[in-house]
């Protein structure tokens, strides 16, 4: 049996799955899941070999809930998004239902991943850059998902005071705490808004409104004290970069 779960806030799109699922007896549904929440819990409980995973849900999106896991099922998206924005997926490889699923284009996509799924290719998805794919289409960085232990906390951009390269992590810092993200600075640098972000040195990003001193170190480097207290180093070449922004 190949264990599956759905994962899509509405009912009628996951009704449609179980229908063309019916034609597949060897496809064994564990969980339907209403959000990402859910959909975390029921994936860490089951150990699934396939997802059928919404991408616009409350709560946490699809992307999200991924970049919550430490390990990845097979995944087949399903979305309503227009076949413009759907050149991300295309361009990463990924498959995708679009919204109303057709059967003939259901059955392509079960049939894909049984290729894999028998051949034993491992299941991964580099959200990271999937994101920055979709990201290039669409608005800015508006918040970013974290585990904070057991718990799952959403972290709304506005609210980051800086964020830190820490080996394979970023270290988020805002006034309620620390929070690390498996995640690039190149990424977070690409997908915040250049005007209020700016990355000053190859270990920092800075958020300007938080900026409340600048003062020369060594030759051509500096050191910023931001409002909330926190220290950050500035390159020559990141000082360069906000003189554009705050007109130093």
């Amino acid at each position: 049996m190949i264990k599956t779960i759905l994962i899509d806030d509405e009912p009628l799109a996951r009704s449609m799955v179980l229908e063309y699922l019916q034609q597949h007896p060897e496809f064994q549904v564990l969980a339907e899941c209403n959000d990402g929440f859910e959909g975390v819990k029921a994936i860490q409980q089951h150990q699934p070999d396939l997802v059928f995973l919404d991408i616009q849900m409350p709560k946490l999106t699809g992307f999200e809930m991924l970049e919550l896991l430490d390990q990845q099922p097979h995944i087949i998206f399903t979305t309503a998004f227009d076949e413009y924005a759907l050149k991300a997926f295309e361009k990463n490889a990924i498959d995708y239902l679009l919204k109303p699923i057709r059967p003939d284009r259901f059955q392509k996509a079960i049939d894909k991943f049984k290729a894999s799924f028998q051949a034993q290719v491992p299941p991964k998805i580099d959200t990271e850059k999937l994101q920055e794919s979709m990201e290039e289409e669409s608005n800015a960085l508006e918040r970013v998902v974290v585990k904070n232990g057991t718990q799952i906390k959403i972290i709304p951009v506005q609210q980051i005071n800086y964020l830190e390269a820490y080996d394979d992590y970023v270290k988020i810092h805002t006034n309620e705490g620390m929070f690390l993200k498996n995640k690039t600075m190149s990424s977070f640098e690409k997908q915040l808004d250049p005007k209020q972000y700016v990355r000053v040195h190859r270990s920092f990003i800075v958020k300007v409104d938080q900026l409340q001193k600048i003062e020369p170190m060594e030759k051509d480097s500096y050191i910023a004290t931001l409002l909330s207290g926190g220290k950050v180093n500035i390159s020559k070449s990141g000082y360069a970069r906000l003189k554009q922004i705050i007109g130093l």
